[in-house]
């Protein structure tokens, strides 16, 4: 388990975006700016220095990328995550930022919940992935090849809301994300590799959505699900 401020390293080529998270960082409790890169190459050489445990890193970047840097940060500093923190979502800056090391990707769009919530996942072992990141990857491990016999088919329903303001009582889209699942009857260890997370991290999930909606089990929860539409199944 880890104690103590997260230190975090933030990496993006666009000053104004580059402060902007370094400010929004510093207002989430529980983490540290430890430093901020113009570039990949000098992202490199500040986790040299300073020894994150979290790199925040964009993929479009001059000198050295943000996926070379991320394999070059994976290599020399197994011990500092990475978080793509990024304006695209497409296979061809995805796939090879996961294969490269990253644990976690994001879209600029993200609000800082999201973002430390994806810092304290890769923290502890899971994957920081925001449901449209994980969407992709079900898309595309789908598309690998055929279903074997007697293994469940992926998930073909649209994705249930997930703005700000559109989610009742308070849920996040991670918390929303576990009810829809709870209510096409997955198990925690189903939902865990589901969404490649602990089934710890599940847990924790569902008693903060029990608590906040005010059901008691597992089948109110599937009826505050189905009565507010966060399955998997609406159109």
């Amino acid at each position: 388990m880890t104690t103590g401020n997260t230190r975090v390293l933030v990496a993006d080529d666009q000053t104004v975006v580059r402060e902007g998270i370094v400010m929004l960082l510093g207002l989430l409790p529980g983490i540290e700016v430890v430093g901020a890169a113009a570039d990949g190459e000098e992202a490199v050489a500040l986790v040299e220095r300073h020894h994150p445990d979290v790199v925040l890193m964009d993929l479009r970047m001059p000198r050295v990328d943000g996926v070379e840097a991320t394999r070059r940060i994976r290599a020399a500093h197994p011990e500092t995550e990475v978080v793509v923190l990024t304006t695209y979502a497409d296979d061809d800056s995805l796939f090879p930022a996961l294969q490269a090391g990253a644990r976690g990707y994001l879209t600029k769009d993200a609000g800082g919940e999201e973002i430390a919530r994806a810092i304290a996942d890769v923290r502890s072992g899971a994957a920081g992935l925001s449901p449209l990141v994980q969407l992709r990857l079900l898309e595309r491990l789908a598309g690998a090849g055929p279903t074997a016999p007697g293994e469940a088919g992926p998930a073909s329903a649209e994705p249930y809301p997930t703005r700000s303001g559109e989610l009742p009582d308070g849920l996040t889209a991670r918390e929303a994300e576990v009810l829809a699942l709870i209510a096409e009857g997955l198990s925690n260890t189903e939902i865990a590799r589901r969404l490649f997370v602990s089934p710890a991290t599940v847990k924790t999930h569902i008693n903060n959505l029990f608590a906040k909606t005010a059901v008691r089990d597992r089948a109110q929860a599937v009826a505050y699900a189905f009565r507010h539409g966060i399955t998997g199944t609406q159109q």
